[in-house]
């Protein structure tokens, strides 16, 4: 290390302790196994400081930004597969409303590698990844990772590549004060061992609520499938074979005890082969693909098509039906007699039923892929449960069929019900599919006029004013059938405000985001009415909460002259949870809201913003030795190198010449406290 180079990492490391506010909460450690002479599995290892959370490769569209890797092409070898990670755990993101997967303390990436090469060479890879905690999240970063792949049989590499450093210092820790890591950024300080941090509890909590809402989820997919399997059981092609198979258990055993025993085997035999296919589907997509499958646009397009082909199906356009080859072969099957010739009953009458349960048993499987893991077996245990326990309970007690209502017309009703409720569901996969491409055709306003035109269009149906093709004659409705095209009238009526701007939260999750339309906050809003009356600045655009904002340091500064008022730096994240918490939870309050309007100049400086700087104004980071090349990376660096800080949410009070007017606030969801602090800063200017 040179004398300059010493001087340099002193001077950080000094600042630091006046500062500590800067960090860099994971230390990337690789190594290499051999797993065959011409296979090898490198494993990159995150080491992730307590408190803190590593995001999953696997984030929907909307979410923080996912952990990522990037191998370089190379002659020496070849990728086997796609970068596999651990389960982690994942939880309900109040705040993105989506599930999201991450990882604590620590966890491994692996990658299989095939190789010819019969010397030693190095793989030189990046990771890009993003981290939080539950008081900041920190800007994307990036690490580069070294493999050195040995082919000369030792089983694993015995090196281990600690990455994290760049040319300044290799490495400078202290195991219990300060961290130089120049790779991310200069400075970490981490808190002594025996002052708790003080979100510690919070992350406990978390990690309850992680394997709690998880277990929900579970159990929402089986009841949700449960009830779909009811909704098959009262299908025209299900229905009346409930007495048909009852009566021949019954008649064909020599004792009741045995034709229960046979009805019995006869439900388990229908649970296993629905089970059976969702145990296919997760095989052969993978568990942990499923679930990066339901934010892949050809994914969603793919089954909006499936869906809308069901639809048509149960309306009556036609019918969804396996060769009838197949079903004669299962049938002859049947006649076997035995357990084989009972599971082959059972098989038979899962092909028979198809037409009508096909649409529902195909809905349910790319629901519960979307989900990922075993959430397809759940939705099959869940839905043949539902098929079986009729067939089993009327065989026990036969007298019990003389209280079924007789077929008829209601049958085909149940199915064009159903119908319906596909084709609203089938738009749910398409605006994802939208929302990934950023198309904005599909903008919440038109899903929802949709969503309305077809819940409007089932309650004329169920009250009669309309028919489809297989419907029977209606002379009067029946006070059921009346009282559930009520509750569909009513949801539609309700679903009518959230073109205005309400929330609509009983289907929170279904239409795209209130930021993702024509007008986020409805039509004919105040926000429309500030943009036709009062032009905004130049350089300026409406941010959260209707608050005008600069996304540009200069101009914001040069407006903040003009109209003589001190300016607030907002350090934020497109995908920072903790920034979206403040904006809806403190900047909404009438009070805190009324400074930001009308006090102060707010710039907002998006770290994780991906656009890329013009090649003339790309430079290298003298606090980082990084190259700064897109938009975020400017605003990020600018944080670490002028304050000292690298996590968001991160606030400034400056005056005109770019001086602290108070000391900067990061994460305060205390609405006096925040307000008291912009009130100072404001003070001080005067």
């Amino acid at each position: 290390m040179n004398k300059n180079v010493f001087l340099i990492s002193l001077l950080l490391l000094f600042s630091a302790i006046g500062q500590a506010q800067i960090y860099n909460p994971v230390k990337w450690k690789t190594s290499v196994q051999k797993i065959s002479d011409t296979e090898y599995e490198l494993q990159a290892k995150a080491i992730i400081e307590s408190g803190w959370h590593l995001y999953s490769q696997n984030i929907p569209e909307g979410g923080p930004n996912p952990t990522s890797f990037t191998f370089p092409k190379s002659t020496d070898f070849q990728l086997a597969g796609s970068v596999n990670e651990e389960k982690g755990k994942t939880v309900n993101d109040a705040v993105f409303k989506m599930q999201i997967r991450f990882f604590e303390k620590e966890t491994t990436f692996r990658q299989r590698i095939k190789t010819t090469a019969t010397k030693p060479f190095q793989i030189k890879a990046e990771v890009e990844f993003m981290v939080c905690n539950d008081q900041n999240c920190l800007p994307p970063g990036t690490d580069e990772l070294e493999f050195n792949v040995n082919p000369t049989g030792i089983k694993a590499t015995d090196k281990v590549a600690d990455k994290g450093t760049d040319k300044v210092s290799k490495e400078i820790q202290s195991k219990d004060t300060l961290l130089i890591n120049s790779k991310e950024a200069p400075l970490v300080q981490k808190p002594p061992r025996d002052i708790e941090p003080p979100e510690k509890q919070v992350v406990k909590e978390s990690k309850k609520t992680a394997k709690s809402n998880k277990s929900r989820s579970f159990w929402a997919i089986f009841i949700i499938a449960f009830l779909s399997g009811f909704a098959a059981l009262l299908t025209p092609c299900v229905f009346p074979m409930i007495p048909m198979t009852v009566s021949y258990f019954t008649k064909k055993s020599k004792t009741k005890a045995k034709g229960i025993r046979n009805a019995m085997i006869y439900g388990f035999s229908i649970i296993i082969i629905y089970v059976l296919l969702g145990s296919i589907v997760t095989a052969i997509f993978g568990a942990d693909s499923l679930n990066a499958l339901s934010t892949n646009v050809w994914f969603n397009l793919i089954f909006f098509v499936l869906l809308v082909v069901f639809a048509c199906s149960f309306l009556g356009a036609f019918e969804i039906m396996l060769p009838n080859a197949l079903a004669n072969k299962v049938d002859s099957q049947a006649d076997r007699g035995g357990l084989i010739g009972i599971f082959f009953m059972a098989l038979a009458l899962a092909i028979v039923s198809f037409s009508c349960t096909g649409p529902i048993v195909g809905t349910l499987l790319v629901e519960a892929a979307s989900k990922g893991g075993i959430a397809p077996i759940i939705g099959m245990l869940g839905f043949s449960t539902a098929i079986a326990l009729p067939f089993s309970l009327f065989a026990a007690f036969p007298g019990w069929l003389h209280a079924l209502p007789k077929s008829g017309g209601w049958l085909n009703t149940v199915k064009v019900v159903l119908g319906f409720l596909e084709l609203a569901l089938a738009f749910k996969f398409l605006s994802n599919a939208d929302l990934v491409l950023q198309l904005h055709w599909l903008q919440r306003e038109v899903f929802l006029v949709i969503w309305i035109a077809v819940f409007a269009v089932l309650a004329l149906y169920l009250f009669g004013k309309i028919s489809l093709p297989h419907d029977s004659p209606i002379i009067h409705i029946s006070v059921g059938r009346l009282a559930f095209g009520l509750l569909v009238l009513s949801f539609t009526i309700y679903l009518i405000p959230g073109l205005f701007g309400a929330p609509l939260k009983l289907i929170s999750g279904f239409p795209p985001p209130m930021q993702y339309s024509e007008s986020p906050d409805g039509f004919g809003a105040s926000k429309n009415l500030a943009e036709t009356v009062t032009p905004l600045p130049e350089g300026a655009e409406y941010g959260p909460q209707n608050l005008i904002s600069f996304h540009d340091y200069d101009k914001g500064m040069e407006y903040a002259k003009k109209a003589g008022k001190p300016v607030l730096l907002d350090f934020t994240g497109y995908a920072c949870v903790n920034c979206r918490k403040m904006e809806e939870l403190v900047w909404s309050d009438s009070k805190v809201l009324g400074v930001l309007k009308n006090e102060v100049v707010l710039i907002s400086l998006y770290v994780d913003d991906k656009k890329e700087l013009p090649e003339n104004e790309q430079y290298v980071s003298e606090t980082t030795g990084k190259k700064i090349k897109t938009i975020g990376n400017k605003w990020s660096d600018l944080q670490i190198k002028t304050y000292k800080a690298n996590a968001q949410p991160f606030y400034v009070m400056v005056d005109h010449k770019s001086t602290n007017l108070i000391e900067p606030s990061a994460y305060n969801p205390d609405i006096e406290n925040y307000y008291n602090w912009l009130k100072n800063g404001i003070s001080n200017f005067k």
